[in-house]
């Protein structure tokens, strides 16, 4: 695992994320949120539709992601990352038993790219694309 040094690792923040994800799939998104650069240039491609751009847009799309989701957690798996001076990025899954909208809980998985930039010594997210990943249409249908 790369790890950057200086005010803040790298290894520092993905711990922070992966806090941040167990605690938004138990409906409390504000430490996933605090993960996030205050710029007014960090972008969501959210996975359930939303497109935003800036922190406020950001933090209000994670508080109404947060309010469908209980009683689980989304555990992240780092498939693949990369730091260089002061961007950085993962690409991954999200997995977990969660409770969306009072349903009974059930898998999810979503894939995810992660962006992250070091600024005044931290690191930050700054870019989240994530998706339902597709059926392979490559592969035979399961009977």
């Amino acid at each position: 695992m790369p790890d950057v040094q200086g005010a803040d690792s790298f290894h520092a923040a993905l711990e922070r994320v992966h806090q941040g994800l167990a605690d938004i799939g138990r409906g409390r998104p504000d430490s996933y949120t605090s993960c996030w650069h205050p710029l007014p240039q960090v972008t969501l491609f959210g996975a359930w539709g939303p497109i935003e751009r800036g922190y406020d847009r950001l933090a209000s799309t994670f508080a109404w992601v947060g309010s469908r989701f209980s009683n689980g957690a989304l555990i992240a798996e780092d498939v693949e990352m990369f730091a260089s001076g002061d961007l950085a990025y993962t690409i991954g899954f999200e997995r977990g038993i969660v409770s969306v909208d009072g349903a009974a809980a059930k898998l999810m998985k979503i894939r995810v790219t992660h962006v992250y930039r070091r600024i005044d010594g931290r690191w930050a997210l700054v870019h989240r694309h994530a998706d339902f990943p597709p059926t392979d249409p490559r592969s035979p249908p399961r009977g």
